[in-house]
């Protein structure tokens, strides 16, 4: 199984991305995908989690989380960025319904870089 983000990069405070995480090896109907990011000398945070309650634990009112079934992708939508959301943005998923925790997702992403900055 794998779990693969991308969508990110540099951005201009004030403006948006969309990350997206694509898993393989298994189907998310039947997992809580979470969103997570560690800017340099912070702890791992725990942003969001989609499951199949649906839309659940919003951490941020401008980071919105998503999920396409039939792609077997999850999405992030950032607006209205600022240089405090800075980090690296990761992808974890696991079997059931939503937990906050890194160390007790099934499967985890490498990340994908988000710097905010004019």
């Amino acid at each position: 199984a794998q779990v693969v983000e991308s969508g990110g990069g540099l951005v201009q405070p004030g403006g948006s991305l969309r990350l997206s995480c694509t898993v393989s090896g298994f189907t998310l109907d039947y997992y809580g995908v979470s969103w997570f990011r560690q800017a340099p000398g912070k702890e791992r945070e725990h942003l969001t989690c989609i499951d199949e309650r649906g839309y659940a634990d919003p951490m941020k009112d401008r980071f919105i989380i998503s999920r396409d079934i039939a792609k077997n992708t999850a999405y992030l939508q950032m607006n209205n960025l600022n240089p405090e959301d800075t980090a690296n943005y990761s992808c974890a998923a696991v079997a059931g319904l939503c937990i906050t925790a890194w160390i007790g997702q099934d499967y985890r992403g490498q990340g994908t870089q988000v710097t905010v900055s004019s």
